[in-house]
């Protein structure tokens, strides 16, 4: 309940600085957080052994006092807000008269961010400072795991909200794959599946050994969590009267970074003196319905180049990269193993397709090592370890066992589960890129400006901590993996693709936060400074402070780094290559030699559809311009539907860049025709 108290704190702020969208904010969380409290605990027992119905005192707080709340901010009344503000606290307390709990601070808060309500401390959590409780452990492991995909409240007047997995609200007695707004596989669709804790239980221990061919990755193989987890997704129940489908998000002709503004060539630049406000339009949850494609359906290249479908059938291909000897190796993260290609100099398909190793853990990234012709490892890094295999020029098969370079990553596994893996020129470091577990680190408790100091001593400075420790930094050790992680860089939310340029500087493609409108924030391609801060959770794009973290990091102002490549916000910036080619028949035009291309996932947190495509980042003598080209397009059927997301980008030997795509798991080859 204080998650209750703090946010309906930091409405009373929001509100008092007309700030209308986000005083919308904190009342839907206010909502929701209520919800989940009275879904826990729907009947109070007081000490005096009268029963309190919860859920009847919350039906009337929430269609009176918290009804006008919500009627001022819409009439943006702000004497009106008060006023319905300052009778909503009376009703509350009342409400905690009756129940006999203590509600220690009944005023306006006069500082931010606070907590109005207040309990006991033991009420709500166990000595060592957890949850006691099956459901309440339950939603602490489904905000660190699940949260970041996958919505357990509803939105503003019960509406549905979306994000990149689907609502979990009533999902227990529900078919599998049966939610609306959203793409399942078809695996789990024929699955037959009705969601119990019976079934429940299998799927989240190993969804792809229960669900052959889903796409969930994240599991619970935890027994403990796993029950944990189900009590508290029994108590998502569907409102009464059911959660109302959000409106469809319609194509906005006027947005220039609306997909059917894509083409080659078409350049990009953005003006960071000219980014909206926080919540200027609404949060979309806008997420793509994957089709097969479509037998009009053509991608397009600048002139002269030319592009084919490589290699099909695969199991969700992700990262790619390509051996000293020309072999291609693709992470098929789903499906836990590494995949071979081996292709002949302009060939249009592979003549060698077989798996390298299997066994693992959700691996992504891919690195060869030493760097050089003559690598003697490849390493993977797996979801929350690297490991590394013995590797001759030329092995299709992995000649023996994986050992363990670094063992644990990560104290918590869920939200952002890609790594990346890359190496210093010298060989002597090794960078590891590890995403947030979170958005926005919603779950992350305060600390005081002693505490942050002490905190940043050993973890270096913007680190984060709790469950967001050793989260959203580039770490880094040595090959060996002797020496202790550390952050190499903080604040980067989602580094999901590292590069070295021929410099021998690092560089990151990353996607940044969710929830702050269709033009917030910017995703962004970036050389990294060792010790460098890149704004998460508390700024972003320099000194733009982040609303849901207001006043919290005065210390940071002014202290974050500015990307170099800022790219349309929720593009989904995954792998980036440089191209490097200096000889092969598909070469591309010395123009484009040093250049940087990056594969754009594709946006499910914007009203217009954006991304989707493979783009060209400029360099002037190895340094970002800030302008980026779209290079691949044709992947958006309509503002609904897509063919193909491109995750994976490398260059061939014989000069030709090959794609790879997860919607329909292909790989496509584009080479330059014209001599």
């Amino acid at each position: 309940m204080t998650d209750v108290g703090y946010h309906f704190a930091n409405l009373w702020f929001a509100a008092q600085k007309e700030n209308w969208p986000l005083a919308e904010y904190y009342l839907n969380e206010t909502q929701s957080h209520l919800r989940w409290a009275v879904a826990i605990k729907p009947v109070r027992t007081t000490k005096s052994g009268a029963n309190v119905d919860l859920n009847g005192i919350l039906e009337a707080v929430t269609n009176t006092f918290l009804k006008a709340v919500g009627g001022a901010i819409d009439n943006k009344d702000l004497p009106g807000f008060q006023t319905a503000y300052r009778q909503t606290m009376v009703g509350c307390y009342a409400c905690h008269t009756a129940c006999e709990k203590p509600f220690i601070r009944l005023q306006i808060p006069e500082s931010a961010p606070a907590s109005i309500i207040n309990f006991s401390a033991n009420e709500e959590v166990a000595a060592g400072g957890g949850p006691t409780d099956d459901v309440s452990r339950g939603r602490a492991f489904f905000q660190q795991n699940c949260a970041l995909c996958h919505a357990g409240g509803t939105g503003p007047r019960n509406t549905m909200i979306g994000g990149q997995g689907p609502s979990l609200l009533g999902v227990v007695g529900r078919r599998a794959a049966s939610a609306r707004n959203f793409n399942y596989t078809k695996a789990l669709s024929d699955s037959g599946i009705t969601w119990s804790a019976a079934t429940l239980d299998p799927f989240l221990a190993n969804p792809t050994l229960a669900v052959p061919g889903t796409t969930m990755l994240v599991s619970a193989p935890n027994a403990d969590n796993r029950r944990c987890l189900i009590a508290f997704l029994s108590t998502l129940a569907t409102p009464a009267g059911g959660a109302q489908e959000s409106a469809q998000p319609a194509s906005v002709a006027g947005d220039a970074h609306d997909w059917r503004h894509d083409g080659p060539g078409i350049k990009h630049i953005v003006d960071l003196a000219q980014l909206p406000p926080p919540f200027a339009t609404a949060s979309a949850g806008n997420g793509p319905r994957v089709v097969k494609q479509p037998a009009d359906a053509r991608l397009s290249v600048p002139s002269g180049f030319e592009v084919r479908l490589f290699a099909s059938g695969l199991s969700g291909p992700r990262l790619l990269r390509t051996a000293p000897n020309g072999d291609i190796f693709i992470a098929e993260t789903g499906a836990n193993r590494i995949r071979v290609l081996r292709a002949a100099d302009g060939a249009d398909a592979p003549a060698v397709n077989q798996v390298f190793a299997e066994g693992l853990d959700r691996p992504f990234g891919v690195a060869f090592y030493p760097p050089g012709d003559d690598p003697q490892w490849l390493y993977v890094a797996n979801n929350n370890a690297v490991v590394r295999f013995p590797y001759r020029s030329g092995d299709l098969t992995a000649s023996g066992a994986a050992t363990t370079v670094v063992p644990r990553l990560t104290g918590t596994t869920g939200g952002h589960t890609t790594r990346d893996v890359a190496f210093s020129k010298d060989g002597k470091r090794m960078f590891i890129s590890v995403g947030s577990g979170s958005n926005v680190a919603e779950g992350m408790k305060k600390k005081d400006a002693d505490e942050i100091r002490a905190w940043e001593a050993d973890r270096g400075f913007g680190a984060t901590w709790d469950s967001e420790s050793n989260r959203a930094d580039i770490l880094l050790t040595d090959p060996e993996g002797r020496q202790p992680l550390r952050p190499f860089a903080t604040g980067i939310r989602n580094g999901v693709g590292l590069a070295i340029d021929k410099d021998g500087v690092l560089w990151t493609s990353t996607n940044e936060r969710d929830g702050l409108g269709d033009d917030l924030v910017p995703d962004y391609i970036t050389r990294v400074k060792e010790g460098g801060y890149y704004g998460w959770p508390w700024y972003y794009m320099g000194n733009h402070e982040e609303p849901r973290h207001a006043g919290e990091r005065p210390d940071l102002a002014g202290r974050a780094t500015v990307p170099d490549v800022p790219v349309q916000a929720h593009s989904a910036s995954l792998e980036m290559t440089f191209y490097t080619a200096s000889s092969g028949p598909s070469l591309f035009p010395e123009e484009y030699r040093g250049d940087i291309f990056a594969a754009f996932h594709g946006s499910w947190n914007r009203n217009s559809r954006t991304g989707y495509k493979v783009v060209r980042v400029r360099l002037h003598n190895g340094i970002p311009t800030g302008e980026y080209d779209d290079f691949l397009t044709g992947f958006v059927v309509d503002n609904t539907s897509v063919w193909g997301r491109p995750v994976g980008v490398t260059v061939a030997r014989d000069g030709a860049l090959l794609v790879t795509e997860d919607g329909n798991s292909t790989i496509w080859r584009v080479s330059y025709a014209a001599k």
